[in-house]
Order: structure tokens, then C-alpha cells, then sequence
């Protein structure tokens, strides 16, 4: 298994239990196939250019480990989510 880093930004219009349960689902995910070793949330910050008509967005940043079949899975959900406005992961080199 690999390590990787996934950082996922949420729309700042969604309320705080929408946020939580959004982790939640997503670090559920994760650990289907893989195995979650922390979830850092960031807060509200703003963004360096509108991202669909935001300024400003919520960051979580997930450390992982799991298989590579995982991280096609996780960002097909990532895309489907209307949450989520932007997000990124990469493969971290130990």
C-alpha cells in the first residue's frame, strides 16, 4: 500500500454538520480500502482565485495509506459530491 495525501476543498456555504458528515463519508471511504491515519481540517480560508464563484472554501487534508485502485474511486466521489469544489491528492515518498 501507498501513502498519499488528499486535500479536499469544500464549499463555505455548507453548514457545520454538513461538513462533518461530508468528512465522515469520505474518511469512511477511504477506510473501505485503505487505511485512514488522520484527517486534519483546516478551516475556512480564503482562496487564491474564485472556484466556482467562491472566495473562499473549507480545507481537510487526509493521510492515507491505500491501494491504487482506491484513489481513482475516491476522486470519481470527490467529482460527484456538490460539496466539494476542488480537490487534490497526491502520492506521498517516504
Amino acid at each position: 500500500m501507498n501513502k498519499y495525501e488528499s486535500v479536499v476543498i469544500i464549499n463555505p456555504n455548507v453548514d457545520e454538520e454538513g461538513i462533518k458528515t461530508l468528512i465522515q463519508k469520505l474518511s469512511d471511504l477511504i477506510n473501505s480500502d485503505g487505511k485512514l491515519e488522520k484527517a486534519d481540517e483546516l478551516g475556512k480560508r480564503r482562496l487564491a482565485y474564485e472556484v466556482k464563484k467562491n472566495k473562499e472554501g473549507y480545507y481537510v487534508v487526509f493521510y492515507f495509506e491505500a491501494n491504487t485502485s482506491l484513489i481513482s474511486e475516491l476522486e470519481r466521489n470527490y467529482r460527484i459530491t456538490d460539496e466539494v469544489i476542488k480537490f487534490m491528492t497526491v502520492k506521498v515518498e517516504e
